[in-house]
């Protein structure tokens, strides 16, 4: 059942769209509302490839959660702009490797704590709290972070797929670097955007999800990078996500509703916008 066929959840807005829910819907979701899917069809024939970059950059969470765990030793992390819970979460992915790890998750829409909350409620080791991102400094004092964050530990910070959520009066670097800049050497940064090595394609992608009043700003990967200088970028450093580690043998996505399948393997003809990103080390 999809929130619209039953009743809402207090709280929540449901007379305009948010990326959350039209990411869940784009991934096989259940959780998001007739706001959020006319969105996602009135945007796809202009921007076919959100689909595929959509489960492109969801698979890459697998795979660097996967490296941070397994191979870095990771043992705490803070995902920013989590969105709704689907399989694989941070910490169902980090546990397979220590049952201990910490994992807090923050993001601002309220349906996100709502499921969380649900999902989490026998695991005292990983938290969801409501929270804007863009104010880094009420994120850092959130007592469930302090309780199970420790910046004297190597840590690893998740933005993905959501710097392009935040436009440059933002001021996206200080917010993408809050958390890094201040932990201890060895932490790492994953991070994950919306590109188009077209300005004017970069204007117009911004100008529709604006006016749909989902926060937006499509950028280069020139500008991208711009937000990670003085960190090492972990091989194959910073590419378009479908680049990063593939891996056929991970776990698959749900399949997408049936209107989108027309969608699914666009960017195999068309990479004109395309999810960019990677991990990167504080030295």
């Amino acid at each position: 059942m999809t929130p619209d066929e039953g009743p809402a959840i207090p709280g929540i807005p449901t007379d305009r769209p948010t990326s959350a829910r039209a990411y869940d819907w784009m991934l096989g979701g259940k959780d998001n509302y007739e706001v959020d899917r006319d969105m996602i069809r009135a945007g796809l024939p202009r921007f076919p490839e959100g689909v595929d970059i959509t489960r492109q950059n969801r698979l890459f969470l697998y795979r660097v959660v996967r490296y941070l765990a397994k191979e870095a030793g990771i043992r705490q992390f803070i995902d920013m702009g989590c969105g709704l819970p689907t399989n694989n979460n941070v910490h169902q992915v980090a546990q397979e490797f220590d049952r201990s790890t910490h994992v807090v998750y923050v993001d601002i829409d309220p349906i996100v704590l709502a499921h969380g909350r649900a999902l989490l409620a026998d695991d005292d080791s990983t938290v969801v709290i409501t929270a804007d991102m863009r104010d880094q400094e009420v994120v850092l004092g959130h007592p469930e972070l302090q309780r199970l964050i420790d910046f004297n530990e190597p840590l690893a910070i998740l933005f993905l797929s959501v710097p392009h959520h935040l436009v440059d009066a933002d001021d996206p670097r200080t917010i993408l670097r809050t958390v890094i800049d201040r932990s201890a050497p060895g932490s790492y940064l994953a991070i994950s955007q919306a590109v188009t090595d077209d300005e004017e394609h970069a204007r117009v992608t911004s100008e529709y999800m604006n006016n749909n009043r989902v926060p937006w700003q499509t950028r280069t990967p020139q500008q991208v990078d711009a937000f990670t200088d003085g960190l090492e970028p972990v091989s194959p450093g910073m590419v378009n996500l479908a680049e990063w580690r593939p891996d056929p043998s991970q776990p698959p996505l749900p399949p997408v509703p049936p209107e989108l399948m027309e969608y699914v393997g666009i960017t195999k003809q068309s990479n004109r916008l395309y999810e960019y990103g990677g991990l990167l080390r504080k030295p």
